[in-house]
């Protein structure tokens, strides 16, 4: 029901009422270009990863108004009978391009550009932005989280926080992109073949007479895949000392290993040391020590310096929320217009620069160093632009001019790749498994100086020549440069 329910209504009213307009002017059969892209990395981040493609696909075939959409917007009173009857056939009929899922991308770039006529484009507005900010955002904000456990595994445990069952099953969906372990979300194990796990409660404990009792049955009942809540009464005096009871008792004569504790509430820090010297001097060394507890990468990163001996980490509420920054900022703009089978570039201005757009139909190439691997840039271009790899390549701050580098050995790589021509849909959608470990590949490439959670390097996107002329040319002529 999540993915595959008919959302062609969940819209902005102001789409319908300008598809309306378009119908009945001469921008019926208009063919318009529009830009996804964000102007802000959450968490004062260096970088995001972008997620969601795979839900737009399902959206765009999905596309079509029912009798009963056509009905309600007719009782609305404002919308032409022969616009109601395009509605009742309508089709996508155009062109998306966008970067796959998993890739690390920066502010201005086009996530994702869509070429349609402009009832079309504008129709699908809101759900490309709904669909792709809340996916980008977790992906996001669960690498943050993933990079502070250094190498330790990550588990989402957010489904019953999040906002809706949407937000639990595709936040966890983007939360094992942006490099989660597992989740414990049923769902979207399911649904996507997001690794479900998870193990008991503290209303496991505390339904049996005794913790003991609780614990040893628990081992019967899952003797290869022990772990253990042992923080309901108290983690040294009982929760410990039961566990490891429960271990020799249960498991040790069927030849068993236990998984794992699990700490939920305290100083995890402190608890997590003494813990481990239990479980070690009681013969259990490999038994693994799980944290979770409102935890985000700050709290980890924390935990770790002031060395905490956890394996694993399962992260909720503010992981599936981003609750230190719940809004990722995506938008829709238009940027180019076809008149007579020209392309007419179209600018937004404002006194605002940053809400200033990148003009024109584009293409984006990200710049990389053929000795170290590296990503140096990413270079915005103009659709019909080619970048000769055999020659120079001087790049420019589009802000500060001056700034100018050459790179000579060098490969340039299309970021954006064809998903809809015509309507018809010519991406083949990876494996969610394969989408993880293309982001951790991308992400390789990426200097430490990016990564880094505090004052991260600025990573440059760039415009060309051509298409900066082409900006500061519509700036002039709209006045705005004197």
């Amino acid at each position: 029901m999540i993915t595959e329910q008919n959302c062609t209504m969940l819209c902005d009213f102001y789409q319908l009422t300008m598809g309306n307009g378009y119908f009945k002017s001469k921008h019926k059969d208009t063919i318009a270009y529009f830009d996804v892209f964000f102007r802000r990395i959450p968490d004062n981040g260096g970088f995001a990863v972008c997620a969601g493609l795979d839900q737009v696909i399902g959206y765009i075939e999905n596309l079509h108004f029912d009798e009963d959409d056509i009905k309600f917007l007719r009782k609305k009173g404002i919308f032409d009978e022969e616009f109601l009857e395009y509605l009742r056939n309508f089709k996508f009929e155009g062109d998306i391009f966008a970067i796959p899922e998993g890739t690390p991308v920066f502010p201005y770039e086009p996530l994702i550009t869509v070429r349609a006529p402009a009832i079309q484009a504008q129709l699908i507005e809101t759900m490309l932005l709904l669909l792709v900010n809340h996916q980008s955002l977790i992906a996001t904000k669960a690498n943050r989280i993933v990079r502070a456990a250094k190498g330790r595994a990550i588990s989402e445990f957010g489904s019953r926080r999040a906002q809706g069952a949407s937000g639990a099953v595709l936040g966890a969906r983007a939360a094992y992109i942006g490099g989660c372990g597992g989740t414990a979300c049923v769902l979207s194990d399911k649904l996507f073949g997001v690794p479900a796990t998870g193990t008991m409660a503290h209303s496991w404990v505390q339904m049996f007479d005794t913790e003991l009792e609780a614990f040893e049955e628990y081992c019967r009942v899952y003797p290869d895949s022990t772990t253990l809540l042992v923080d309901t009464y108290n983690v040294l005096k009982s929760g410990v000392p039961n566990a490891i009871k429960a271990f020799d008792n249960v498991l040790k004569p069927l030849g068993k290993r236990p998984v794992g504790i699990r700490l939920d509430s305290g100083d995890i820090a402190y608890l997590s040391v003494e813990a481990r010297k239990m479980l070690d001097e009681a013969g259990y060394p490999d038994c693994k020590i799980v944290a979770s507890n409102s935890l985000d990468e700050h709290i980890i990163s924390d935990l770790l310096n002031q060395g905490a001996k956890i394996d694993l980490f399962g992260v909720g509420e503010r992981l599936i929320t981003a609750s230190s920054e719940p809004v990722f900022g995506g938008v829709y703009k238009l940027c180019a217009v076809e008149e007579n089978g020209e392309i007419k570039p179209k600018i937004k201005i404002s006194e605002n620069v940053a809400k200033i757009t990148n003009p024109h139909f584009k293409k984006l190439y990200r710049i990389f160093d053929n000795k170290t691997g590296k990503a140096e840039a990413d270079l915005i271009c103009v659709f019909d632009e080619k970048i000769d790899e055999s020659k120079p390549l001087e790049l420019f701050d589009p802000d500060y001019t001056w700034k100018r580098k050459t790179f000579t050995d060098f490969t340039a790589k299309e970021l954006q790749v064809p998903v809809f021509l015509k309507g018809k849909r010519v991406y083949n959608s990876p494996d969610i498994g394969s989408i993880k470990n293309y982001c951790a590949e991308q992400l390789a490439t990426m200097w430490d100086s990016v990564l880094r959670f505090e004052n991260p390097h600025r990573y440059y996107v760039d415009l060309s020549e051509k298409l900066w002329n082409i900006k500061h040319g519509l700036l002039s002529e709209k006045g705005k440069i004197r």
